[in-house]
């Protein structure tokens, strides 16, 4: 009696083929694509070559092909507009974040002497580079000079 196995990508028992005595994909045409798929993110997780070789290939594609999007998204307006509609929101749920920037202080007056406290700002939003969000509180300022 042959033993039956599960296929990984769809979960349904099948026969595996004499000759293949490791299979773990049934025969059908989408779980043998899952298998292929498998394979390849596999390979390029684990072997730089694989990765390096895709690149090169991907880009030489691009370059032969290079208004390939720009014709798609002409003939394609439902795709157009739903990737619109997409980035509009990645927009918005940024758009509220405050961003810093290196070396940028727009204060109106210069920042008095003292002692301050430096705090961690919980709900800051993005920083870029080396600039922080803080939050200062002046503990003491210098004393008025006698008269």
């Amino acid at each position: 009696m042959k033993s039956t196995r599960l296929c990984l990508a769809c979960g349904n028992a099948f026969v595996p083929l004499l000759h293949v005595p490791r299979q773990r994909y049934c025969s059908s045409d989408a779980c043998q694509r899952a298998r292929r798929r498998d394979w390849q993110n596999r390979r390029l997780r684990i072997d730089s070559d694989y990765r390096d070789n895709q690149a090169r290939a991907q880009a030489k594609w691009r370059a032969g092909h290079s208004g390939y999007w720009r014709e798609y998204r002409a003939a394609h307006p439902a795709y157009r507009e739903r990737n619109s509609t997409m980035q509009r929101m990645r927009n918005a749920r940024h758009s509220f974040k405050p961003a810093a920037k290196m070396d940028v202080i727009g204060l109106s007056r210069p920042l008095g002497s003292g002692f301050y406290v430096l705090r961690h700002a919980d709900s800051a939003g993005a920083a870029k580079m080396d600039a922080w969000t803080v939050h200062i509180a002046v503990l003491s300022a210098p004393a008025a000079p006698p008269v």
